[in-house]
């Protein structure tokens, strides 16, 4: 077995995750990335525009490195979810550059800190808000892949388009008729199931 730069892993795994969270809004209109498709408003932009916040928040301002970017959505007094959505003022191409210069901002502070540096997370009770750069940068990471899933579902549900990127959805090859085939066969089981409970 190769031995491995603990950092180096940690970032292949953040980056997966912010790209498959960007690729998701390839192709779509405006109006497409804003929609919410949940009925607690999940949309594939304001994804990108919370993920932004939570690096710049975590890697940045925990470690005594805030980065500068003006974010006025999590600023005291905001209106109560306002990380999670785009205004129709806030632009794909806004957000989307926002979202890089978070990451080359968090990465710079990966890079310029060992891994057991304490920092203090501002938004957390003040008798528990230490945490190490290891432990932020995992909680990154999850949330990140999180959101990126949450994103694929979103994506599949518009336009059928799965998957970490174009070239690979990591699912199982499949027509359209044998995807229908499976659905109605995982919906048969669900009926099953729940006439024999």
């Amino acid at each position: 077995m190769t031995a491995s730069d603990p950092k180096t892993d940690l970032h292949f795994y953040l980056q997966s995750a912010r790209d498959a969270l960007l690729w998701k809004l390839e192709g779509l209109s405006e109006y497409d990335i804003r929609r919410p498709l949940t009925p607690t408003g999940t949309n594939l932009l304001g994804l990108v525009k919370h993920a932004a916040g939570v690096e710049l928040g975590y890697l940045g301002d925990t470690f005594g490195r805030p980065s500068g970017e003006p974010l006025p959505w999590l600023e005291d007094g905001a209106e109560t979810n306002a990380d999670m959505w785009a205004t129709a003022d806030e632009s794909r191409k806004q957000m989307v550059e926002l979202y890089r210069r978070a990451w080359a901002h968090a990465d710079a502070t990966v890079d310029a800190l060992p891994l057991d540096t304490i920092g203090r997370v501002p938004w957390w009770p003040s008798d528990r808000d230490e945490v190490t750069l290891h432990h932020a940068v995992v909680r990154v990471i999850a949330d990140t892949h999180r959101h990126a899933g949450h994103a694929d579902i979103l994506r599949e549900l518009m336009d059928g388009a799965v998957g970490m990127n174009k070239g690979n959805d990591s699912m199982p090859p499949g027509d359209s008729e044998w995807w229908e085939n499976y659905r109605r066969r995982l919906e048969r089981a669900a009926q099953e199931a729940d006439r024999d409970t």
